[in-house]
């Protein structure tokens, strides 16, 4: 059930809500495949099938580990197939090579956060991404001073599912968390959302499908575009 009372605070994942997941980290793991394997095709299968990314169609399954987890446990997941033991190294590697792929949006973004500032809410952007990456992506997408707030994994707060993100947007901005909505693509997006006592909207511009996020979300919309609409609705 929705919090009740009005939403001035949106809180976005980034990586599926604000960009497309599929078109940005597919272009990640890819590099980060031939990079690790050594150009090895039997490891490039291995590792793929481990990060629960499909090479035949190019996108991940809704499990994928590369979805759920922070970069560090990706890097885990890896060096147990590999002979990396530098495990910081090689999260460091996934970091650069993440701030560096093209971001696809998933709509206007420019246009939308103006849209939603000029209405009176508040945004921020809380990733299980490096904090250096995401930051990179939204000045490279030209929203980054529409956010009043940004954490990564490694921002001090915790990662998704926990709510440690979240709470700390609600401390900085000062705005009561039954007052903000987690938006997200995935059930780690909206599990943090619940545990912070938050409204919890899904989006499907990433792997999870409607039905996978309905359990958990108070609404599902196509996408970050519909929000305003939503809103507005909300209000009547």
């Amino acid at each position: 059930m929705q919090p009740k009372g009005p939403i001035k605070g949106l809180i976005f994942d980034k990586d599926g809500t604000l960009f497309d997941f599929n078109a940005t980290w597919g272009a990640v793991v890819r590099t980060l495949l031939v990079a690790e394997a050594g150009g090895d095709p039997a490891l490039i299968t291995s590792l793929a099938q481990a990060l629960g990314y499909d090479l035949t169609h190019n996108r991940f399954h809704p499990g994928s580990v590369v979805i759920a987890e922070p970069t560090y446990v990706v890097a885990e997941v890896i060096a147990g197939l590999t002979a990396q033991t530098d495990l910081q190294a090689l999260t460091d590697r996934m970091n650069e090579i993440s701030a560096g792929v093209p971001q696809v949006p998933a709509a206007d973004l420019q246009v939308l956060m103006a849209q939603l500032r000029a209405q009176g809410h508040t945004l921020g952007v809380v990733t299980n991404d490096a904090e250096s990456p995401a930051m990179r992506h939204l000045e490279d997408a030209l929203i980054v001073d529409e956010m009043a707030f940004v954490a990564g994994y490694d921002s001090g707060f915790g990662a998704k599912p926990a709510p440690g993100q979240l709470l700390a947007f609600c401390k900085a901005t000062g705005l009561d968390p039954a007052h903000c909505a987690m938006i997200g693509d995935s059930t780690h997006d909206l599990e943090a959302g619940q545990a912070a006592g938050m409204v919890c909207i899904g989006v499907l511009t990433g792997p999870a499908s409607f039905d996978d996020l309905t359990p958990q979300a108070d609404v599902v919309l196509n996408s970050i575009a519909d929000l305003p609409d939503w809103l507005a609705s909300r209000r009547l």
